[in-house]
């Protein structure tokens, strides 16, 4: 999928170096198709580096995505310039009227707070709330993901002993699931958090389904049943680097930190590291905008607003007419 981003965004240059379809905005505008409309809501200090790996794993197959870039507007972020911000973000207010086939909700490193105390959460409530009539299907990764399971379903996070850290093996629980479509019985994933949902909450849920699971770093995938939200863990997205990135800037602080598991060969920091998870993080983006976005958004975005009234109406026991 060619993905649509402004010719001067950095991941531009960064992507087409990796040899990845990147549209630019003129040969864009002389396709007559429509492309999936998403909106990337980037919760990570480091909004780069986070925008370029997600557009990665947004970019390798055969649809053309048109991408906005949100930042909420109740938290000033320290970690990127102000002119980058300005020239390719949004916010909340400016894009509200619009809608989306599809909302991507990434991490955040404030797993420790309570979801009331983040200085965001009303701002970031109400980004939730308003997906429900105009975003047909939100994927949400890591912290987003324990915030998004908790403002729609109730689902509470837990506090671990220590970080959980590193690249574990995990175990397809429902193989029929379209989101795990050609995964393999045993795969692995990058986690990096301090905290973790339980299985037997969601399970207990009837609105909630368990896709994936590891013995050692518990819930990967979930779903709400009726495919509106999806719920991703740890972090796919991630470069091989990643997890290095974060374990030498932990070190470089005096902070007592272990190596990430199951990471670099033979448990040794001077070897690189290989990634082991970045087919199936590629076919997990690609069977979402696949199966959950493309193959149900309708083509009129407006009636999704239709739609979301009907449902509304007809959970209120009123006769729609």
């Amino acid at each position: 999928m060619p993905i649509r981003i402004p010719d001067s965004l950095p991941a531009t240059d960064i992507l087409e170096g990796e040899n990845i379809f990147v549209m630019t905005e003129y040969r864009a505008m002389h396709q007559d198709i429509r492309p999936l409309k998403l909106v990337l809501l980037n919760l990570m200090p480091t909004k780069i580096v986070t925008e370029t790996q997600i557009m990665r794993k947004l970019s390798n197959t055969p649809l053309q995505i048109e991408i906005d870039l949100m930042q909420t507007a109740s938290h000033e972020a320290k970690n990127v310039s102000e002119q980058h911000l300005e020239t390719f973000y949004t916010t909340f207010d400016e894009i509200k009227g619009e809608r989306f086939d599809g909302m991507i909700i990434t991490g955040a490193p404030v797993e420790l707070l309570d979801f009331e105390d983040v200085d965001y959460w009303d701002e970031l409530a109400a980004i939730m709330d308003w997906s429900a009539t105009n975003v047909h299907s939100t994927l949400h990764i890591c912290w987003g993901a324990q915030a998004g399971i908790y403002y729609h379903y109730g689902i509470p996070k837990y506090e671990l002993p220590t970080k959980l850290f590193g690249v574990f093996e995990h175990e397809v629980v429902k193989p029929s699931s379209p989101l795990v479509r050609g995964f393999n019985d045993f795969f692995m994933a990058p986690h990096s958090r301090y905290t973790e949902v339980h299985a037997e909450d969601i399970e207990a849920h009837p609105d909630l389904e368990l896709i994936a699971v590891s013995d050692e770093a518990g819930v990967y995938l979930a779903k709400s049943t009726d495919s509106r939200h999806f719920f991703v863990f740890g972090h796919p997205e991630y470069d091989a680097d990643t997890l290095m990135a974060e374990y030498d800037r932990d070190i470089a602080k005096g902070l007592d930190m272990p190596l990430p598991r199951h990471y670099f060969p033979n448990d040794d920091p001077a070897q690189k590291p290989r990634a082991t998870w970045r087919a199936h993080a590629q076919l997990l983006y690609t069977n979402w905008l696949n199966y959950y976005v493309y193959q149900t958004t309708p083509y009129d975005l407006d009636s999704m607003g239709e739609e979301a009234e009907a449902d509304a109406l007809r959970a209120e026991g009123i006769a729609h007419e």
